[in-house]
């Protein structure tokens, strides 16, 4: 019988997740080079899980093919919670407007594990353009060949904020893909182009400096960050809202221990003063969403996305 009990502890042992091991290594993954918001917020998380579940967290950027590279070597890494994905809304938006096919699902071959964070996008402008949100409307409207819209990236958050805000405003405007936001910061404080979509962490310091106007935060109220910048229903279109967000996500079928254990962590994470305090500087605010309900708001997110590729007649690129 002794013998027994020590094979059926040696047995869990052994079948034990790597994530709940203490010291083990755990991998985020982030599918984007260093330095962007994503492995930013991939960092952050990281020193933080590291204290919450008490081991070594490192974070690994395999960038490639908008993401998918890095998503796909998660999914192809063992199921035990020690390698996960951090990425933004474009992981689950890719399939619905990208040209070039994913060799996964997002839906189906992962594990949907937290919604680490959220922020509105922000509408600046060149002041040339018009001075408030009902300015650059109207303007927009009696002169559409004047004014246009840039994007850094097909699919992203403040790309489809335009593309939504175009269809609610009834512009035929275009929108100017640009490779990054870099160079489209340029030409909008050229006067190149009119305006754009972009988070408010980034797009901010733009504002502050006064070569281009914060016209409309699309939250439903001001930010502690930009108090001055009116939300889209105080300057006049009520109920735009548009976020960016990043999750957190690992392969297919992680035993349920192992991945309440993550979400464990990435909650008491999300509520402590120092990462709370981080967020609000960037921006953001606690996602506090995990499993199941992380995985409704993504299904939403996907609805969104394909009303405004059908209704704005979006082709994949």
């Amino acid at each position: 019988m002794r013998l027994l009990k020590i094979l059926l502890l040696l047995s869990i042992a052994i079948a034990a997740p790597a994530v709940a091991q203490p010291g083990k290594l755990m991998r985020i993954v982030v599918p984007f080079p260093p330095g962007g918001g994503v492995d930013v917020v991939a960092r952050k998380l990281g020193e933080a899980l590291a204290k919450q579940l008490d081991q070594q967290v490192i974070v690994e950027n395999k960038p490639g093919a908008s993401g998918n590279i890095g998503a796909d070597a998660v999914q192809k890494s063992a199921a035990d919670g020690a390698t996960l994905l951090v990425s933004a809304s474009t992981f689950i938006v890719n399939p619905l407007v990208a040209a070039q096919k994913a060799p996964f699902d997002p839906m189906k071959d992962f594990t949907h594990l937290a919604l680490i964070a959220k922020g509105p996008v922000l509408l600046i402008t060149h002041p040339s353009y018009g001075a408030t949100l009902r300015e650059f409307i109207d303007g927009a409207r009696a002169h559409p060949e004047k004014y246009n819209l840039a994007t850094g990236g097909y699919g992203s958050a403040g790309h489809l904020a335009g593309e939504s805000f175009k269809l609610r405003a009834g512009l035929k405007i275009p929108v100017v893909l640009y490779k990054g936001t870099a160079p489209a910061f340029a030409d909008l404080m050229g006067g190149q182009i009119s305006g754009l979509f972009d988070p408010l962490v980034t797009s901010l310091p733009l504002a502050k400096g006064g070569k281009v106007l914060g016209l409309a935060l699309a939250a439903p109220k001001r930010s502690p960050l930009a108090p001055d910048i009116p939300t889209m229903a105080e300057a006049g279109m009520p109920g735009f809202e548009f976020y960016t967000w990043y999750g957190l996500w690992g392969p297919a079928d992680i035993p349920q221990a192992a991945a309440s254990r993550i979400e464990s962590a990435v909650a008491a994470a999300g509520k402590s003063p120092e990462l709370s305090k981080w967020f609000e500087s960037q921006g953001l605010e606690y996602g506090n969403l995990t499993g199941k309900s992380f995985v409704g708001f993504e299904r939403q997110e996907q609805a969104t996305v394909e009303d405004i590729v059908r209704r704005g007649n979006l082709k994949p690129q």
